[in-house]
């Protein structure tokens, strides 16, 4: 039945191609015009085999789930080609940041790094950042693992254990991010952050404050829901104050003034407090980063035991979307002028409302399969329909589920 499923996918797929699917003509081009699956990478191989990415090679093992689909989009870096959406977002972002906060000496307090490779430790992606061994974000069907010791990172966050450590109190990362999701119009495997990190030393924090040299960072008392054990409630309320101060300036920047905020208590393992912005875009509340007091567990273990501090982190698609009025997420990787030459734009902070250049009707198709006995992991399967499918498969529902009850074997029924 896994044959025969597999070559059903394969006839969806060709069927699709002759159809077309609801999506823009400029991705039905790009999907006909890009390499085939045989001639893309290997991405699965038996433990043992290499696989080569960004020049360096890597041991496959148990692990290596790497798609050819994904392998493709590394190395892309969508966010530095001149006028893409992605770029306009970054350099607006990176030119608020460089206007409105200035160092001593008249220079940008950030440091920008969009350069960093997208290859990480497992370390670097979960143990720097404190998060369990047992956590279910380090699943192998929900990340893009090279082996059990690398992998392509699930978050800039990746990256600010070792920018900590190299002594940096400010900065912003950008980068491609990877996931193993769900198909549909608002989530594809590769997608784009940017991260901003800011430390505070207790003159940093305390200098406009009256009588501030009275007051300390720190302090050994009880973790609650506002606050950690380590910070003093002056130190966290102060911290909290220029996270969020800072944060509406930026969306402020971005989106205009007179934006109605509201902000909604989460949780993340490397910060606390830990909030998620929410901004009403016409008449909807739509959430657009997350961010949070950082844990000072991870700010002394990087070295800067003197320090305090806040981060945050935001998707660019996600803002992009919203800002210029894309539809789908898969139009960000589409490399038809129609959709490029939209964003040509002379003035970075110019507003630009996309304009759809092509409309097919949708073409649904159904498919149904046996499950294996064990180890079936959705992403697995959703892995399979981007390689072989492609960008031309807009989205994939779970429509049914049967279960032999003799043979006990289970069945799933998806609409593509």
């Amino acid at each position: 039945m896994v044959c025969s499923a597999l070559r059903r996918v394969a006839q969806v797929h060709a069927y699709l191609v002759r159809k077309s699917s609801s999506v823009s003509k400029g991705h039905h081009c790009q999907a006909l015009g890009s390499r085939s699956a045989a001639s893309e990478p290997a991405a699965r191989g038996a433990p043992g085999g290499m696989v080569e990415l960004l020049g360096k090679s890597y041991p496959q093992d148990d692990y290596s789930n790497l798609s050819r689909k994904v392998l493709s989009k590394v190395g892309r870096n969508l966010h530095h080609q001149q006028h893409h959406p992605l770029w306009l977002i970054k350099e607006r972002v990176k030119e608020h940041f460089y206007k409105q906060y200035v160092g001593r000496f008249g220079t940008p307090l950030f440091s920008v790094y969009d350069d960093l490779s997208p290859v990480v430790t497992t370390w670097q992606n979960f143990d720097s950042l404190l998060i369990p061994a047992d956590h279910p974000s380090r699943k192998k069907g929900d990340n893009y693992y090279l082996n059990r010791t690398h992998m392509l990172r699930a978050h800039t966050s990746a990256h600010q254990w070792d920018l900590l450590h190299a002594g940096l109190d400010a900065f912003l990362v950008v980068g491609d991010v990877y996931r193993r999701d769900q198909i549909d119009s608002q989530h594809y495997p590769v997608f784009h952050q940017l991260e901003g990190v800011r430390l505070f030393s207790k003159h940093e924090l305390f200098a406009s404050i009256k009588d501030g040299e009275s007051l300390q960072l720190f302090e050994q008392s009880s973790r609650s829901a506002c606050k950690q054990e380590t910070h003093t409630m002056e130190a966290m309320k102060l911290v909290e104050f220029d996270l969020k101060q800072t944060l509406t300036r930026l969306v402020s920047h971005i989106f205009g003034d007179g934006l109605d905020i509201r902000w909604v208590d989460c949780y993340f393992p490397f910060t606390h407090p830990s909030f998620e912005m929410e901004i009403n875009f016409h008449g909807e509340w739509l959430e657009v980063l997350g961010c949070g007091v950082m844990e000072q567990q991870l700010v002394n273990s990087a070295g800067a035991h003197d320090r305090i501090g806040w981060a945050f982190g935001l998707g660019l698609e996600r803002l992009a979307m919203i800002l210029y009025d894309i539809p789908d997420i898969r139009l960000f990787w589409s490399e038809d002028e129609r959709f490029l030459k939209q964003f040509r734009v002379s003035d970075i902070n110019q507003h630009v409302k996309f304009q759809p250049f092509s409309k097919y009707p949708a073409v649904i198709n159904d498919i149904s399969f046996w499950l294996p006995s064990e180890n079936y992991i959705e992403n697995d399967f959703y892995d399979l329909v981007r390689t072989i499918g492609g960008d031309l498969v807009e989205r994939v529902d779970l429509i049914d589920k049967f279960k032999h009850p003799k043979l006990r074997n289970v069945s799933r029924m998806c609409h593509f």
